[in-house]
């Protein structure tokens, strides 16, 4: 009898886990949950959540938070080798969207939930680690002109000592170590160090894109920066440290054989109007004057500098307008302000 009482109970766990964390995701503020399957395995003491997807239920957005088809929650043999039980979670091939809109309606940055708390029932015990695989992540603008779709792909990373992190001067250091391909196929980094267990706590950012093919990146530009590239490739580096509230940092595009304003396909193909087409003639202009000649590249170094305790605006909202901000300057108005660099007069 006891045989059949515990066999029953193991064919049941799968259910009665899946109806609890199914009922949690119900009541996650601004999104919701839904997980389509559980597999539980005891003799490594893991399970595997099959078709998790978060959507934003206010507003209108017309895709997905997340959607991860494959996740594997289990004992983290890393933090066990040193003596204490912590969990590790692995996302496979998951699917992350931003979304900028014209108002909290109509964007998703995940705003609206405390997704450590909501992390904390997929993972019962201590989360020390956070594992991503063949992901994607995508920015997007469905009401911009143009829309803007641009992804992140092959994204593979970690996400260290979120728990069982050391104590240095009063704070927890965890770190993250990410690297993708954006734009098709130009690689990304990304470092980060910070202490989770704050909201929006003292951290350190660096990231670095590599051989960018500008005419890739017209959606995004022209919808944020009102111009476009005909021809050239590009390195961006963005370098960002918080301390007490303070954001500081700078984003320097690199560009190299760069061509604004092309008559071919500005005039004749695209037809754009007479100020559009003076606009890019006078920043193809500027960034001839500015740019080094013997080495056909143009170079800009973009401040970013501001509080994340502004008064009646949000942390994140304060975080993303300042990076927002950095971003149309890098591309558009920081051309007038270019200064040749010195060492290669």
């Amino acid at each position: 009898m006891l045989v059949v009482l515990v066999i029953a109970g193991r064919m049941a766990l799968p259910y009665a886990v899946l109806h609890y964390l199914n009922g949690r995701m119900q009541t996650m503020g601004a999104y919701r949950g839904h997980i389509g399957d559980i597999d539980i395995h005891l003799w490594r003491g893991a399970y595997t959540i099959n078709g998790l997807v978060i959507e934003k239920v206010d507003g209108k957005v017309p895709i997905h938070f997340l959607n991860a088809p494959h996740t594997d929650t289990a004992i983290s043999w890393k933090a066990l080798r040193h003596g204490v039980v912590r969990a590790r979670i692995d996302f496979y091939n998951a699917e992350l969207n931003f979304v900028d809109g014209r108002g909290g309606g109509e964007s998703q940055t995940g705003k609206g939930v405390d997704w450590r708390d909501q992390i904390k029932h997929l993972a019962p015990i201590r989360l020390d680690e956070i594992n991503v695989h063949d992901s994607t992540v995508t920015f997007r603008n469905f009401v911009s002109s143009p829309r803007v779709d641009l992804k992140a792909t092959d994204v593979n990373g970690t996400l260290a000592n979120l728990s069982n992190a050391s104590r240095a001067n009063g704070t927890v250091v965890a770190t993250a170590d990410i690297k993708a391909n954006i734009l098709g196929d130009a690689p990304l980094t990304m470092k980060a160090s910070f202490d989770p267990l704050q909201n929006w706590g003292d951290f350190k950012y660096e990231l670095v894109v590599k051989d960018i093919v500008l005419t890739k990146a017209n959606d995004l530009v022209r919808a944020y920066a009102g111009l476009d590239f005909a021809a050239g490739k590009g390195d961006f580096v963005m370098e960002l440290e918080s301390h007490d509230k303070t954001l500081s940092g700078y984003a320097k595009p690199l560009f190299h054989d760069v061509q604004i304003f092309s008559w071919k396909q500005d005039v004749e193909q695209d037809h754009k109007n007479p100020l559009q087409i003076a606009w890019e003639a006078t920043a193809q202009g500027l960034s001839w004057i500015f740019k080094n000649h013997d080495k056909d590249q143009l170079a800009t170094r973009v401040a970013i500098s501001g509080r994340l305790d502004q008064k009646n605006v949000s942390t994140w909202d304060a975080f993303t307008g300042i990076l927002r901000n950095a971003f149309v300057k890098a591309y558009s108005p920081t051309l007038e302000k270019l200064k040749p660099d010195p060492e290669k007069k």
